[in-house]
């Protein structure tokens, strides 16, 4: 697909560093980018709105234009299924810097080497997903399970039930045994 044909669109994620913000923005203009979207997006916060938005400004011709990888996928699989449904609409992709620079995944040869990518990471998670449950079955099978071992044990559960029984406050019962609150309301629940 000719790149040149339509507009080239930018996109920016940044956190809360202005130095590498301002970079980003700069090489964008510089790449001929008539409008940039910038999500300001960093540590827990997942969310990206402007990329939803540039997704759905884009138009067939033009080309989306990201400064690196990493500012505009959240991994390799993620990279791939976005690309191609870029290239279904007739939208073109680049990337200035970093993996993929040289590439113009427009072209069959740099198809080839998304795909490949592509592949790659998609086997990398399913090896993980295998060795995951190999260790769970033989956890499993050594009698252990996941997660973290229960603070209330059948000794302290009965101790709780006497204590309550003789009129002992919650407060005070959850003290004795050594759980909060919480915990003891929960397993008294559990056993009515």
């Amino acid at each position: 697909m000719d790149t040149n044909t339509g507009h080239l669109i930018g996109y920016a994620r940044v956190s809360g560093d202005d130095q590498e913000a301002q970079l980003q923005l700069d090489a964008l203009k510089e790449a001929g980018c008539n409008r940039v979207f910038t999500d300001k997006a960093g540590g827990k916060n997942t969310e990206r709105p402007e990329l939803t938005a540039v997704l759905d400004y884009v138009r067939p011709g033009d080309t989306l234009c990201v400064w690196k990888l990493d500012r505009f996928a959240r991994s390799l699989i993620d990279l791939v299924n976005m690309v191609d449904a870029l290239a279904v609409r007739g939208v073109g992709f680049k990337v200035l810097t970093g993996a993929l620079a040289s590439i113009d995944p427009n072209t069959p040869d740099g198809r080839l080497m998304l795909q490949v990518v592509g592949a790659m990471a998609e086997f990398e998670r399913s090896l993980i997903q295998e060795r995951t449950r190999a260790g769970l079955d033989a956890a499993k099978a050594q009698g252990r399970t996941g997660g973290r071992p229960a603070v209330m044990d059948a000794d302290k559960l009965a101790a709780a039930k006497a204590r309550r029984a003789k009129g002992e406050s919650v407060t005070a019962v959850a003290k004795a045994v050594g759980v909060s609150r919480a915990t003891l309301y929960r397993a008294l629940a559990d056993t009515e």
